[in-house]
């Protein structure tokens, strides 16, 4: 019977649950304190993983947490060596997931171009280009 995932998905969703618990539970580093792993990508020979991160908070902040974390990969790596049933365990690069900030931005827009149309007064019929009214007649 197939399996309905594939090895790679199921390692990415492994290797993002073990991530998760290993920066909260192991790391003391303020910078990493807030981060919270998005997505996890491993490559198809499972020698590298490109881990994508988010922060509440500034861009410098974002960025200072994902530099902290590339510094700690090492460790990080050890750690899901010792807890994964693995025959290598990825080498971890963290970047910055700027698509959260992105979807914010969109959605302040569409937020404030629905507040400014709310705002205007109403255009007239004429004015608007719109057919007179049936009046029944024809």
């Amino acid at each position: 019977m197939p399996r309905e995932f594939s090895r790679t998905l199921r390692i990415n969703a492994q290797l993002q649950r073990e991530l998760s618990a290993l920066i909260r539970g192991e790391l003391t580093d303020p910078r990493v304190a807030r981060v919270s792993v998005t997505q996890v990508s491993v490559a198809p020979d499972m020698r590298n993983a490109r881990v994508a991160v988010s922060l509440l908070g500034s861009d410098a902040e974002l960025a200072a947490a994902a530099k902290a974390l590339n510094g700690a990969a090492s460790l990080l790596r050890r750690a899901l060596g010792k807890s994964l049933k693995l025959r290598y365990v990825p080498a971890l690069s963290f970047v910055a997931d700027e698509a959260l900030r992105e979807g914010d931005r969109i959605g302040s827009l569409i937020r404030d171009a629905t507040a400014r149309d709310r705002a205007q007064p109403a255009l007239k019929d004429d004015e608007a280009g719109a057919p007179p009214p049936d009046d029944g007649k024809q």
